[in-house]
């Protein structure tokens, strides 16, 4: 029989360095032995080291049954283990092995059982102690507020327990940049407190052995590898320990904790949403392992602070959203002129910019800017509009890094970050953070933590603080802070709506005054026509026709052909006035109103409310809808209104669910109307509502729940009906309590028409 070592001699070259194949070193750390079985038992693989432990050589061991090797006794505790599912169990299998008592992890990789032994340890700590350090550890835990309050606590009950010299809470940033977030230490030893290392210390495949395998340990820094062997039956035969304890590190990983004086080392992952989120990193100046019981107890520290991430992160982030929701409520609730002089009002509010923690505010309507606080030059405000327009196909954007997407412009700017927001027709709000410099303590030089010379690759020796400074940013804009602006986007959106439509409304009364002018001039034009023009054109009709029958009396060419003009002009009069007459009688016409597309209107809906959906995880079902004359911005207007009627009143106890129906082809409603029309029918599963307040909703201000329970301005179904007056249709709705609600609108096929009752 052949056998052959696995060593991956090749491990690290110049061009590899950041695919490092770590998983598959071939090798071990010797504070312990490793074995190979098949899944029929036979030892596959065996470390060279299994001499010092055991008085066998990996020669005598490879391709033998185990049973035959360390006993029937020994390989029946083995199976009981693995087949009451306890594989990577908390504890390890305590058991005896040829006269002598180890501690066994057993893992499976791929087909191959994988047996790492440790001797037992001499004092072994009771797990009734480690039981009380943790309770007391929750106990203490439970009276701190913060993330960064937990983890120091964690630090420092880590250390504690485990007797490292130093213990950090290294924490991840987006591109996997490290943070020394919490630190407990020796107090002769530098603080590492608020140093940041860079993400090749750390490279990613570390970082995906990090979430597979969430405890790792080295023993001794200077520890000689020990190379395991195989029997020599496949070509590029390979032993993946990803899962491994005992693990051989990477070389440049052991050189790195050379440079750095550290003796050994125990990693705990932190594991968040299936991402790595940091590491509980402790450090030891000499040598250093530590029992089965207190890996247990560290790794529990982990647990700790993934348990609470979530928890503390928002309760760090609750008092200023729940500043943002107050303002947001004051500004809300400003009594307002429905006029555009009521822009200046909301852009002096300080709550605008109390809403999302900005420095400055601009509104941006009918081409005039409205600015509070620290902004941009107007130049500047109408040059970020465009380049956002041209860029971008969104209604929002935000950033903290303008000279990501506008170099030119960051140049000459007092601004960093922006959170945009269209408001339609040419309307904008934007709000603005100035550039906050900051600096960055590296933990030696971030461009220099891989070195190449002509022995190959290095980590860097020196990790003397490295300062950076950080410009052309702002302070990163908060989740509560952009949905803060947004909500109040919407609202003032619906504010310029309502200004519009008081607008036209006002404009179509001055026009209805007018008409009525224009309309008694024309009565009168009527009476002139009807009474002091008709008789007198009557007589010169009678006369000339008269003249014309007695033409032999009075017979010449130039009276006949005379007369005949005169009847001739005459009738041309007549036929003027008649026209004049049917002039008056016309009704004016909505020549506004063009084809809109209704299919259309409903996707662009969707997709501007698509967070708003997201977030109550609503379904929309639809029908095929109808091309209708309307004004396609108020058909937006109105759609959004109605969906987010049906979020807002949605019922607690079911997934919201909005179908969309229509009729295919012209109808008569004859319970409503006389002329053909097309109607739209919003039904939803929400809350519903008692029939009889069925028109009352449809009134401005009109509520029939308390704020404390659903918010909103009462304004909505309002605008809603505002708006199918303006094209001429119609809008109802029909309620049952915990049941849902149906919005049905009418739309009459003719433009010249108009809704009305029977």
């Amino acid at each position: 029989m052949k056998i052959k070592d696995i060593v991956n001699r090749d491990i690290v070259t110049l061009t590899n360095c950041e695919h490092e194949p770590i998983h598959i070193p071939g090798k071990i750390q010797p504070h312990g032995f490793l074995i190979g079985v098949t899944s029929n038992w036979k030892i596959d693989f065996c470390t060279e080291n299994i001499a010092a432990y055991l008085n066998l050589l990996h020669t005598e061991v490879l391709g033998k049954d185990f049973k035959s090797v360390f006993g029937t006794e020994a390989e029946k505790q083995l199976l009981e283990y693995i087949n009451e599912d306890k594989i990577q169990d908390v504890f390890p299998l305590e058991i005896s092995l040829l006269g002598k008592l180890f501690q066994i992890s057993i893992h499976k990789s791929y087909d191959i059982y994988v047996l790492e032994a440790e001797p037992q340890f001499p004092d072994k700590e009771k797990l009734a102690d480690v039981y009380t350090q943790t309770i007391q550890f929750v106990t203490q835990m439970n009276n701190t507020k913060s993330l960064k309050d937990l983890c120091a606590l964690v630090a420092q009950g880590t250390r504690e327990i485990t007797g490292y010299d130093r213990v950090m809470i290294y924490r991840f940033d987006e591109e996997y940049n490290g943070e020394v977030f919490a630190e407990s230490c020796r107090e002769d030893l530098e603080p590492f407190l608020g140093l940041h290392y860079p993400h090749t210390d750390i490279p990613a495949q570390a970082r995906e052995l990090y979430i597979k395998n969430q405890l790792r340990l080295i023993v001794d820094i200077n520890y000689e590898p020990v190379p395991i062997y195989t029997v020599d039956d496949k070509e590029n035969k390979n032993l993946d320990l990803s899962l491994s304890i005992l693990r051989s590190t990477s070389p440049i990983h052991v050189e790195y904790l050379k440079n750095m004086g550290v003796g050994a080392t125990l990693t705990i992952s932190l594991i968040h949403h299936d991402r790595l989120w940091g590491l509980i990193a402790c450090h030891h100046y000499s040598e250093k392992n530590i029992s089965p019981e207190i890996r247990l107890a560290a790794k529990l520290q982990g647990q700790f602070i993934t348990s609470q991430i979530d928890i503390r992160q928002s309760n760090d982030e609750n008092i200023n959203a729940h500043k943002s929701i107050l303002a947001l409520e004051q500004l809300t609730s400003i009594d307002l002129p429905i006029k555009q002089e009521s822009l200046e009002i909301i852009s002096e509010a300080p709550q605008l910019l109390e809403l999302c923690n900005a420095a400055g505010v601009s509104i941006i309507s009918r081409g005039k800017i409205y600015k509070s606080g620290i902004v941009p030059s107007d130049e500047q405000i109408t040059e970020l509009i465009e380049g956002i327009n041209a860029k971008f196909s969104n209604e929002i954007f935000t950033t903290h890094k303008i000279s990501d997407d506008f170099p030119e412009l960051a140049q000459n700017s007092n601004f960093a970050g922006i959170i945009y927001h269209s408001l339609g027709n040419n309307d904008h709000i934007i709000w603005y953070r100035p550039e906050t410099i900051s600096e960055i303590n590296w933990g030696g030089d971030p461009e220099k933590s891989i070195v190449k010379d002509s022995n190959g690759l290095h980590p860097r020796n020196s990790f003397n603080i490295w300062k950076q400074i950080v410009k052309n940013k702002s302070s990163v804009w908060k989740q509560y802070e952009i949905n803060a602006a947004i909500q109040y986007a919407h609202a003032l959106h619906n504010q310029l709506i309502l200004i519009m439509l008081s607008e036209e409304e006002e404009k179509y009364r001055s026009q209805s005054e007018i008409l009525k002018e224009t309309n008694s001039e024309l009565e009168n034009i009527n009476w002139i026509s009807t009474h002091d023009l008709q008789e007198p054109l009557r007589k010169i009709q009678l006369i000339t026709s008269k003249m014309l029958s007695e033409l032999d009396v009075i017979s010449t060419d130039s009276i006949s052909n005379s007369l005949q003009r005169v009847s001739k002009s005459a009738n041309r009069m007549s036929g003027l006035l008649e026209d004049i007459l049917k002039y008056t009688r016309i009704k004016n016409t909505r020549d506004t109103l063009h084809e809109v597309d209704l299919n259309e209107i409903l996707e662009s809906t969707i997709k501007e409310m698509s967070e708003a959906l997201s977030e109550s995880n609503a379904v929309i079902e639809s029908e095929n809808l109808p091309k209708i004359h309307a004004i396609g911005f108020l058909m937006r207007q109105l759609f959004i209104n109605i969906l987010q009627n049906s979020l807002k009143y949605a019922s607690v106890e079911r997934q919201p669910k909005i179908k969309i129906t229509a009729s295919q082809e012209p109808v008569i409603i004859h319970d409503k109307y006389k002329v053909y029309c097309h109607w739209v029918r919003f039904s939803d599963n929400g809350i519903g509502f008692e029939q009889k307040y069925a028109e009352s909703i449809f009134k401005v201000f009109t509520r029939l729940h308390t704020q404390e329970h659903y918010t909103g301005s009462g304004v909505g179904l309002a605008l809603c009906k505002k708006i199918m007056q303006a094209v001429g249709g119609d809008i109802h709705a029909e309620g049952k309590p915990g049941e849902g609600t149906d919005i049905v609108i009418y739309f009459p096929c003719d433009p010249e028409d108009t809704l009305l009752p029977i």
